[in-house]
């Protein structure tokens, strides 16, 4: 065909685009698909170079956002997204959070007024393929769910209607890492203890919740998978890509990993089709299985 082949993803965030969609931008990119990032917010709330938290009085969300946007121009770089687009919203912070309230925050824009500004952007890509969070923004921060609203506000100001995907994990990968994670935690513990450190064995927090208190599943059941793509061949793409963010990445458990590891765990990345002009059916291993 023709027609130049376009993918844009919506995050909310700053490394957003790395985890959950950098190997897939790596290989569209590799294929010769334009890719295009919108990311939402400046990421005010993040922590800043010395992993002073939102919450130290001196954090800077300013110096935090101007730091995070350097990272994320090396994360486009290696992930070889052509054109990345900062709608140059606040960071709302986490659920309850004060930047909720903030008038200039993400989660306080009124949806159709956030909706122009992409639709804009998506009136000028016309992209056939589009990816952003679920209703829940897959783990129920704010701003992932004002992404998921704006984003389909903003297909609906469209004149023709590409096919729209979520970002997932399946229920069988998730507690597969539940499992993985409760071992590590299990392991650092009684190294800790060894040392002859204290160790808080308190449950924590929880899981996260919705807006009624109800816990949130993450993990989405497997028969809902619409795309599971394969990206081990781009995968030290993504994991550079994520290194990249390292003022929130840093001490993450993917770079606890590393390379090597990384390399053997995260070799797919899974999507639900929401919306498809072509009325596809099953799981596809390819974005644009359709349009090539």
């Amino acid at each position: 065909m023709s027609e130049r082949l376009t993918f844009v993803a919506v995050h909310a965030h700053p490394d957003d685009e790395a985890s959950s969609t950098g190997g897939t931008f790596r290989l569209l990119k590799d294929q010769g698909v334009r890719t295009v990032l919108v990311t939402c917010t400046n990421g005010e709330y993040g922590d800043d170079t010395s992993g002073l938290k939102p919450d130290h009085d001196e954090h800077s969300p300013e110096e935090v956002a101007l730091h995070r946007r350097s990272e994320l121009e090396k994360a486009c770089e290696i992930l070889g997204v052509d054109r990345l687009v900062m709608l140059g919203y606040r960071d709302s912070g986490m659920r309850g959070w004060p930047g909720n309230d903030d008038p200039r925050s993400f989660w306080s824009t009124p949806v159709d007024v956030a909706a122009v500004k992409l639709a804009a952007v998506l009136s000028d890509e016309r992209p056939q393929v589009i990816m952003t969070y679920n209703e829940f923004g897959f783990y129920g921060h704010p701003d992932h769910i004002q992404a998921n609203r704006v984003t389909l506000a903003a297909l609906d100001l469209l004149d023709y209607e590409p096919t729209l995907y979520y970002n997932a994990i399946p229920d069988s990968v998730m507690e597969q890492y539940r499992a993985r994670w409760a071992e590590e935690a299990r392991q650092e513990a009684e190294e800790r203890r060894a040392r002859g450190e204290e160790v808080d064995d308190s449950p924590g927090s929880g899981p996260p919740v919705d807006e009624n208190g109800e816990p949130i599943r993450m993990g989405t059941p497997d028969d809902q998978i619409g795309a599971e793509i394969d990206i081990s061949a781009v995968n030290d793409a993504k994991f550079d890509a994520l290194a990249a963010h390292h003022s929130q990445i840093g001490d993450s458990f993917w770079m606890k990993m590393g390379r090597d590891r990384f390399r053997e765990t995260m070799t797919k990345e899974w999507f639900v089709r929401v919306r498809d002009p072509h009325e596809r059916s099953g799981v596809v291993d390819d974005l644009f299985v359709d349009y090539r």
